[in-house]
């Protein structure tokens, strides 16, 4: 069947042609596009049809060659307008010696689209890729030696057309590579996806290095030959956009390094003058504070500015000496820098040259001695000055102990007289309590200062607290006393031999010095006197005599005891009661005096009261004891 052997062995054939010939339509449009767009012209859709017109012609012509082609129709209604149009730009192409074979202004404005299509790729070739040169080779030659230079690193690459080589995507990741590796990772890629490569190079290309994507991914890879003069279009674009970033890279290294230079010397320069105009200004503030600086006429405030010195001089003037030594370092360095590229040495400003700095640094040095020495000064007389004050302080309270010493010393007069007396010294010694917490702040405060030994007193805080505490005893016993003695000066019934034993008794039973006695204190100083109560007898007589309170009173004690002498208690019963006890011997024992029921504390107290026995070596004298009692 020779009919279908004609259509199976025509059919590929066809499909081969239109192939190429819809691969450069879309090429060659989005070449002219972009050029287009280089002056804000509205693309084209396919410049197979929209050439038609000779207005799009036209345009691309004056864009590439920066020429202008004169008047033309811009609004071409009529096929003769089309055709001037048209004519205008192809005597154009040939007015710059570039050969057009059988094809006229007609061609186009009917839309051949192979006499078109061969139309433009002349124009790409003389506006695009015949300038290319590489060792001698030109145009498409040169840029094919171009690619192959470029790859030759990559062994995965082998440009050896316009065609197949560029089928993996490789090549075209390998210019970008070569040129900008910081835009993608060669050695990272996937070398068996083309589609994937191919596609990575074209968006790259097109984001980062300003190369419009003139070719889809299918026209290279899912092609059994891509068409060589889109390939050729396309890549030409990536040899002058690398030849272009490689002259200005060159000349950008050239003007780059010595602008480095310029930037790193005035970085420096302007770094040396700041800082040195910030340490001229921290070192005059200092100065100024210090001048200004009020010193309070107390030791802590001294020694706060002591302090406050000896830190600046261990951390701010450690930072700025090591500022200064880097200042040096770096003027040093700048002026080598400056002869090293053949410029003038630097010369700070003014107010900010090493002169400037070192007097101002000298200027410090003087103003620390000053400021040391004040400090010192007002320490010394801040710690003198502590000295008087705690001296005056202590000197004070001691005058008043013995102010009030020398009173109670040579009290006399009547009682009445005598206790307001006692009360005026008790109401003076009240404030010592506050003059001693004053004195003790100041001990404090001396201590603070290092004041071991005081010049202007000898006396210590714990000392005058001690006296202070004496004192005030020694004036509540003699309070208690003229009360007591004002209690029974009345009472003539009695000897004072009786009134002193009864006072005797109540003072050694009173053992916490206030001047009551409570039940058991009571009751133990009857005893003693030989005046003993059943529990009943003496619960009911300490009722009465408290009067429902759990102490009796020295007054209440001694009027009972006077009263109880007078009417129950005589001599003579009081020796017969002994010789009872004593069962008619001379002396009684404490045996004798524990068998009669007496109270422990009774019994001491007679024990130590009454004097020894000369007939017996455990027995006491009661007979002496009575005599001197009631003489």
């Amino acid at each position: 069947m020779p009919g279908g052997h004609t259509r199976t062995s025509m059919t590929p054939k066809a499909a081969v042609d239109k192939s190429w010939e819809l691969v450069q339509s879309k090429t060659f449009t989005k070449w002219v596009n972009a050029r287009l767009s280089e002056h804000s012209l509205a693309p084209l859709s396919n410049v197979c049809t929209d050439f038609s017109d000779g207005t799009a012609l036209v345009n691309l012509l004056q864009i590439i060659s920066d020429t202008s082609l004169g008047r033309y129709n811009r609004n071409p209604r009529m096929r003769i307008q089309k055709i001037e149009n048209v004519n205008l730009s192809l005597d154009f192409i040939r007015s710059r010696k570039i050969n057009l074979t059988n094809i006229g202004a007609e061609d186009i404005v009917d839309s051949n689209h192979k006499l078109i299509l061969g139309m433009i790729w002349t124009i790409i070739l003389r506006f695009t890729i015949e300038d290319i040169n590489e060792e001698g080779l030109s145009a498409m030659d040169g840029l094919l030696l171009w690619c192959q230079r470029k790859t030759a690193p990559y062994k995965e690459v082998d440009v050896q057309n316009f065609s197949y080589s560029w089928q993996d995507g490789l090549a075209f990741c390998a210019l970008i590579h070569r040129h900008r590796p910081d835009l993608l990772d060669y050695h990272a890629l996937d070398k068996r996806d083309a589609r994937g490569n191919t596609a990575l190079a074209f968006e790259v290309a097109e984001r980062y290095l300003g190369i419009p994507q003139l070719l889809d991914v299918e026209d290279v890879c899912d092609t059994a030959k891509p068409d060589d003069r889109s390939v050729m279009t396309y890549v030409a674009q990536y040899f002058h956009a690398f030849s272009s970033l490689s002259r200005a890279e060159t000349a950008g290294r050239r003007v780059g390094k010595f602008t480095d230079v310029m930037q790193s010397v005035y970085d420096m320069q302007h770094d040396y003058e700041a800082r040195v105009a910030k340490l001229i200004a921290q070192i005059g503030e200092k100065q100024a504070k210090w001048r200004s600086a009020t010193f309070e006429p107390v030791y802590s405030s001294a020694r706060a500015h002591s302090t406050a010195f000896n830190s600046y001089k261990a951390t701010t003037k450690r930072e700025w000496t090591h500022e200064k030594v880097e200042l040096d370092t770096l003027l040093g360095n700048i002026q080598t820098k400056r002869v090293t590229y053949n410029l003038a040495p630097f010369a700070p400003r003014a107010g900010l040259t090493p002169k400037d700095l070192e007097a101002t640094w000298n200027e410090l040095a003087a103003a620390e001695v000053r400021h040391r020495k004040t400090i010192n000064q007002y320490i010394r007389e801040s710690r003198d000055a502590l000295q008087r004050r705690y001296g005056s302080e202590a000197n004070g309270i001691q005058a008043v102990l013995n102010s009030i010493s020398n009173s109670l010393a040579t009290l006399g007069g009547e009682l009445d007289d005598q206790l307001a007396t006692v009360h005026g010294l008790i109401s003076k010694a009240r404030p010592l309590e506050a003059a001693l917490q004053r004195l003790g702040d100041l001990e404090k405060q001396c201590a603070d200062a290092n004041i071991d030994e005081h010049d202007y007193t000898v006396y210590s805080v714990s000392d005058l607290e001690y006296d202070t505490e004496m004192m005030r005893k020694a004036l509540d016993k003699k309070a208690r006393f003229i009360e007591n003695q004002s209690a029974v000066r009345n009472m003539t019934n009695l000897t004072p031999a009786q009134l002193e034993e009864f006072e005797a008794t109540f003072r050694y039973f009173d053992r916490d010095d206030t001047n009551v006695l409570n039940d058991s204190e009571f009751r133990a100083a009857l005893d003693s006197l030989g005046h003993s109560f059943t529990d009943d007898e003496f619960g009911a007589l300490y009722d009465q005599l408290s009067c429902g309170s759990e102490y009796i009173s020295f007054e209440v004690y001694i009027r009972f005891m006077v009263e109880l002498t007078e009417d129950q208690t005589t001599p003579e019963q009081l020796l017969q009661s002994f010789r009872v006890i004593a069962s008619d011997k001379d002396y009684v024992t404490q045996e004798d005096l524990r068998l009669s029921e007496l109270s422990p504390s009774s019994i001491s107290y007679l024990a130590r009261a009454m004097p020894k026995s000369e007939l017996a070596d455990d027995g006491y004298d009661y007979l002496a004891y009575l005599r001197d009692v009631f003489q």
